[in-house]
């Protein structure tokens, strides 16, 4: 048989005479305290209202192409995933000639990239613009060298190609 386990008395956060205990007021002036820094706390480290991130960009040469989706820009030491893309691997059928047209497209360009996410291996997933605003996945596509990542881009290229057609 188990031993019965002593009752608690509940805490009583009042006086008597109805005012609140200074322990409860300490309760209470720590939780405002709380609540007021960790959003400020939040915004000095520099995240945006709201939940989200501030916008991250990279700008830069095309010093080098990895495959036709992958790409190094001057200055930024992570590889940049062109966001939306699928292209073949160099491996594959078709690698060669994709990694071909995005160097044609990009190599020793001015790029603008913002950064969408960072992919398993660590690589900065981006969407990458030439100086004149071209999207580089759109030429990648239009080129037959690559098609879109739809699981991804949730057929963002495939609905500006049907805008674009009207």
């Amino acid at each position: 048989m188990r031993p019965k386990k002593p009752s608690r008395k509940p805490v009583r956060r009042e006086a008597k005479d109805g005012r609140r205990s200074r322990k409860a007021m300490r309760l209470v002036s720590n939780a405002a305290t709380l609540a007021l820094a960790i959003p400020l706390a939040w915004l000095a480290a520099g995240a945006a209202p709201h939940g989200f991130a501030p916008e991250k960009t990279y700008a830069g040469v095309v010093t080098k192409v990895v495959d036709g989706d992958t790409l190094y820009l001057e200055g930024v030491d992570t590889r940049i995933r062109l966001w939306g893309l699928d292209a073949p691997e160099l491996g594959e059928r078709g690698g060669n000639a994709a990694k071909r047209t995005l160097r044609e497209i990009a190599h020793g360009e001015r790029l603008r990239c913002k950064e969408i996410d960072i992919d398993r291996y660590q690589r900065i997933v981006g969407q990458c613009f030439l100086a004149g605003g071209e999207d580089v996945a759109a030429l990648m596509i239009e080129s037959g060298r690559a098609t879109e990542y739809v699981r991804y881009s949730g057929g963002y290229y495939s609905a500006v190609k049907f805008a674009s057609n009207r």
